[in-house]
């Protein structure tokens, strides 16, 4: 299933987990490694088969994610 530009989930691939089309890489990887302090580049080299498009991908998808959450404040 598509869930927007480059990212995909499938049941059988990294146990239905959002990752970036083509590759096992979930997006929660790629969020966790920019909260870490990971620049788009770095990712990018230490993980060749991600484009800075990918990565901006799974930004996207998070905050789109965030957004249709609709968390109501107290």
């Amino acid at each position: 299933m598509n869930l927007a530009p480059r990212i995909i989930a499938t049941a059988d691939t990294c146990s239905g987990h959002p990752r970036i089309e083509g590759t096992r890489i979930r997006v929660s990887n790629v969020l966790g490694w920019i909260a870490a302090g990971m620049s788009l580049e770095d990712i990018a080299m230490e993980y060749p088969p991600l484009t800075p498009d990918d990565i901006r991908a799974c930004l996207d998808f998070a905050a789109a994610t965030v957004e249709a959450a609709g968390v109501a404040a107290e």
